[in-house]
């Protein structure tokens, strides 16, 4: 279908064109600016769907029809361009609902699309689909896929065999479509009718319990999530599902009047995996007025956590004093095993009352990379780095700052990309002390 008025091709077709660049390779680097081009024009069409539904929907297609066309010209390994080209889906589908159209002719061309689809721009699109779909079109939606998923042969794959020509593979596939639009729709019939018929699994156990929650059917909900956990310990493939499970559960425990039940699987939950989600979760189902003795079962159950894990939840919990004396226990090759992720919060927030530790953190995160050769991040370290000088010396510990530079000078002098620029920071002149680009050119601008 072609955009037109009065006749004439539509204007906004000729800013679809002119957005798409006919002709010209998008690179990596420019695939950012070049969608977000895409999405200025397709805002217009957006406009639309209000005053001329129909128009808007014809535009659509005419912009899907373009970017298929262009997509070989497009480096879309960050998947912008992907992502853009579903909101297009999205955006068809909501004109089609504003227009009144026909519902079986919009689920029609929808197949059509997932079925020809050699760039996987419709790849999971019905989990967006599900949301945009009104109600009557997603019942025909469902409709016609479960035609399609029951048309396909119950045979098990053939040795060697294609992916792409193995019913049990599109049985899969269109299983998961169905089970994505039953869980949209609610329909708890229809979804356990299918998932007895291709394997109960602890998702699907999961997906069935939202639904009777949402319904208000707490009891039926937990029944759901016990069988679920149930298959998810039987299953090694089931445990991705679990914590899922046992957060849904502690919340359903709750609705139930099974407060205490709740907080003790918040309890055991935390303590075989402590960290500021655990916390949280467990102070959910805490009684305020029993909050601060439970604060403090929360935190001594970590002391002998392993660091990084104490050091995330002291920081979180706000318990700066026991966070400072793991630290001080320490040592410095175990400060230096951690991710920055962990140290950097940590040093940042100790560096005003307690800057000897703060020191102690941002030299493990220097010594990290340059001990790892990590030729990329020397400028990383080197900040690091020169922090440590500034808090060893707030501390009053010079001493401390000299044993550092006389062991990276033995270690590392042979790191030239490094020990150049170190030297500087040593001496005083570290990244903070050299001025910035537009410093620089300011400082010439008011020289002329």
């Amino acid at each position: 279908m072609t955009a037109r008025t009065r006749g004439k091709p539509d204007p906004l077709e000729r800013q679809i064109e002119s957005a798409l660049e006919p002709g010209r390779f998008v690179s990596y680097h420019a695939c950012w600016s070049f969608v977000s081009a895409l999405e200025e024009v397709e805002a217009s069409v957006a406009q639309l769907l209000k005053t001329d539904p129909v128009r808007a929907a014809a535009l659509y297609e005419t912009f899907l029809a373009g970017c298929h066309e262009k997509v070989e010209e497009v480096d879309d390994s960050s998947g912008c361009f992907g992502q853009f080209v579903e909101t297009l889906f999205v955006g068809w589908v909501k004109a089609r609902n504003a227009a009144a159209a026909d519902p079986d002719e919009t689920a029609s061309r929808l197949l059509a699309w997932m079925d020809d689809d050699p760039y996987g721009f419709c790849h999971g699109i019905e989990k967006e689909l599900a949301k945009v779909l009104d109600r009557v079109g997603l019942a025909t939606f469902a409709r016609r896929v479960r035609e399609r998923f029951e048309t396909i042969p119950q045979e098990p794959p053939s040795p060697g065999g294609s992916t792409f020509h193995d019913p049990d593979h599109f049985r899969r596939r269109w299983g998961e479509v169905l089970r994505t639009l039953y869980l949209a729709q609610k329909n708890s019939e229809a979804y356990l009718s299918l998932a007895e018929a291709t394997g109960l699994t602890p998702q699907d156990c999961h997906a069935l319990a939202t639904i009777f929650a949402a319904r208000r059917k707490p009891q039926e909900a937990l029944a759901w999530v016990e069988r679920g956990i149930d298959l998810s310990e039987r299953s090694p493939r089931g445990f991705a599902g679990g914590l899922d499970l046992a957060e849904l559960k502690r919340k359903l425990l709750t609705k139930l009047g099974r407060g205490g039940e709740a907080l003790d699987a918040a309890w055991t939950a935390y303590r075989e995996h402590p960290c500021p989600y655990a916390y949280d979760e467990l102070m959910e189902f805490v009684p305020k007025a029993e909050r601060s003795v439970w604060h403090e079962k929360a935190v001594g159950a970590v002391e002998e956590a392993d660091l990084a894990s104490a050091i995330e939840l002291f920081l979180h919990a706000k318990e700066p004093e026991r966070l400072v004396l793991r630290l001080r226990a320490a040592t410095d090759a175990a400060l230096e095993q951690l991710s920055h992720y962990v140290t950097e919060p940590a040093a940042k927030n100790l560096e005003r009352a307690h800057p000897d530790v703060a020191a102690r953190l941002w030299r493990a995160q220097g010594l990290r990379i340059v001990n790892a050769g990590k030729s990329k991040y020397y400028d990383a370290a080197l900040r690091n780095l020169e922090r440590a000088k500034k808090c060893f010396e707030k501390a009053g510990n010079r001493k401390e700052w000299q044993k550092t530079v006389d062991e990276i000078h033995a270690r590392h002098h042979r790191k030239t990309g490094f020990i150049v620029d170190f030297e500087k920071l040593a001496a005083g002149r570290g990244p903070s002390t050299t001025p910035s680009f537009l410093e620089r050119a300011k400082a010439r601008w008011t020289k002329t």
